[in-house]
């Protein structure tokens, strides 16, 4: 195959800009290419040219190895739990959920993070094509119900999200 020149490049960022897919993982030969979109897989500020190199010829994100959850924090017998307000993130496909855009990587969210309707949650991966999971919503994640590498269904529920007060006051 031959090299791609800098017009072939951005010839394919604008397919993808224009495509409904989020993410691109693209190998031939010793040609690889990663390309995403939507606040995926965005480099974080510390991170040195060389590293980002190293990043963009990654393979996609696989199954990491599993890591012990944080312990939940006491709670208190003698408060009486608040009526909790929420909404689910669900699957918008079927296929694989990732919880990080790569082994190793800080997951998207945790518990108590706060997230808008842009907030990447997760991915997930249908026949080597990553798509994105939105919040949607505004709130704080209050509930994970998947684990990373699990295979989800179609609107399954991933995540609850305790509504913002503005967004309980807008229903």
């Amino acid at each position: 195959m031959t090299e791609l020149s800098h017009e072939d490049v951005l010839e394919i960022l604008r397919l993808i800009e224009e495509s409904s897919f989020d993410f691109l993982h693209f190998e031939s030969g010793t040609l690889k290419l990663t390309v995403g979109r939507g606040g995926y897989g965005q480099v974080p500020p510390t991170q040195t040219a060389p590293e980002m190199h190293n990043q963009a010829s990654r393979p996609g994100p696989t199954k990491p190895e599993p890591t012990a959850p944080e312990p939940a924090a006491p709670v208190d017998q003698e408060t009486k739990p608040r009526e909790r307000q929420g909404e689910m993130i669900t699957a918008p496909v079927a296929g694989i959920f990732y919880v990080a855009p790569e082994p190793g990587a800080a997951p998207f969210v945790q518990l108590g993070d706060h997230v808008d309707e842009e907030t990447t949650v997760g991915l997930i991966e249908v026949m080597k094509v990553f798509n994105a999971v939105n919040a949607n919503v505004r709130g704080v994640i209050s509930e994970i119900c998947v684990e990373n590498g699990d295979f989800v269904e179609f609107e399954q529920e991933l995540f609850m999200v305790e509504l913002d007060e503005t967004e309980l006051q807008g229903d």
